[in-house]
């Protein structure tokens, strides 16, 4: 056999009630309590027209171990629902912390002890290019020494090596 669940107004519960102490009272004529009864099951198709009544569940015990565990389920399922968007921000933190630390470590040049070796030499090969575009032999005795200081300066770092 399957649950089933009977729904009672309040109203029409009330008037039940007081219609069983009406015939306790009166037991005249079985007419005018039948009519009594048609006059409340009027009353009540008509309080149904307008709005809808509240109604009183009547559960079996079956529907309410049954109600319990889903009220259980889900209580869990909040519970492990509010674990996992804590360990969902956790985890976007520790991300963004990561990816800033790898971002500051990628576009930082390192700390460097000593300036570039040749630099000045550099500086002046490019500003007599510039200057002489027409005629860059000029510019000969400029470029021998900074081919001079370059090569000097690769040989000291492979003999530190």
């Amino acid at each position: 056999m399957g649950d089933f669940t009977i729904r009672l107004s309040s109203k029409l519960v009330n008037r039940l009630a007081e219609d069983s102490e009406k015939l306790k009272k009166k037991t005249k004529k079985t007419k005018a309590n039948t009519s009594r009864q048609n006059q409340v099951a009027l009353d009540d198709s008509k309080t149904l027209k307008g709005k809808p009544p509240s109604f009183l569940p009547v559960t079996t015990t079956a529907q309410s171990a049954e109600l319990n565990a889903i009220q259980s389920a889900v209580q869990q399922s909040e519970k492990v629902l509010e674990k996992l968007n804590k360990q969902e921000q956790n985890m976007l933190q520790e991300v963004t912390e990561r990816a800033k630390s790898l971002h500051e470590r990628e576009f930082k040049f390192p700390y460097q002890k000593k300036p570039l070796p040749c630099l000045a030499e550099k500086d002046a090969c490019e500003a007599c290019y510039k200057e002489f575009v027409k005629d860059p032999l000029k510019c000969l005795r400029l470029l021998t020494s900074y081919a001079d200081c370059s090569r000097q300066a690769r040989q000291q770092v492979s003999s530190a090596n």
